[in-house]
């Protein structure tokens, strides 16, 4: 079995991050749809892309952009990845063996490109949460379209639409597959927070806006109090 997987890549003003993405993207085996789904970059990432790849204009929102790209893909498998991650080269073969034995969805492991025991922890967190039902966005996450379809897609939300996408799934309970490839994903995040003690408090705001939204914190609020330790 050789599907066609939708690689859908969300991107709003990625310029630095994305010539390295675009090289790695040419060198990933696999039999592969790419669609970027831009909300309105503004410097250069769009320039970078086009001539390689399809790029579609969307309306700004990483959920609404992943939705419409995903109502245009046209493969078997649609796979949702971020531009500042780095997927495992056997990620194709992973995905189609995954679907093909009945998963209906899924995600990677994951591994953050900067060094320390704090992001050694983090890592194993995620993939602690991935294999409780909680996959985030930066652990690439696939699903087939018949499912994203039935789960109604990504919810139109400025933050969480991984987190609240992958509540929905285990409402249904439709059971996660975390396959054994892993993501390298970008620690810029946490590192710019400034030495061990700066990481941990990302780390810990993290957690606490999980919980505001498991509380019904209002979203905007949310996403404000995101922006603020971005």
């Amino acid at each position: 079995m050789n599907p066609l997987i939708s690689l859908i890549v969300p991107i709003y003003n990625e310029c630095r991050a994305v010539g390295p993405f675009l090289d790695r993207l040419d060198a990933l085996p696999g039999r592969w749809e790419v669609l970027f789904a831009d909300g309105g970059s503004r410097d250069g990432t769009v320039e970078q892309i086009t001539g390689r790849y399809p790029v579609l204009a969307c309306p700004k929102g990483r959920a609404r952009q992943m939705n419409a790209a995903a109502a245009r893909a046209r493969g078997e498998v649609l796979w949702f990845l971020h531009c500042d991650s780095r997927p495992p080269a056997g990620a194709y073969e992973q995905m189609a063996w995954a679907v093909q034995a009945g998963a209906g969805w899924g995600c990677f492991h994951i591994r953050f490109d900067g060094k320390g025991p704090l992001m050694v922890t983090n890592a194993l967190a995620s993939d602690f949460r991935a294999r409780r039902g909680i996959a985030f966005g930066d652990q690439g996450i696939f699903v087939t379209p018949t499912l994203f379809e039935a789960v109604g897609g990504f919810p139109d939300l400025p933050i969480m639409e991984d987190y609240e996408f992958s509540r929905r799934m285990k409402a249904r309970k439709i059971p996660i597959t975390l396959l054994p490839g892993r993501m390298v994903t970008s620690s810029r995040r946490y590192e710019s927070a400034g030495g061990a003690l700066g990481t941990l408090g990302v780390m810990a705001q993290m957690f606490y806006l999980r919980h505001l939204y498991r509380k019904g914190t209002d979203i905007q609020e949310i996403a404000r109090r995101y922006r603020d330790i971005r």
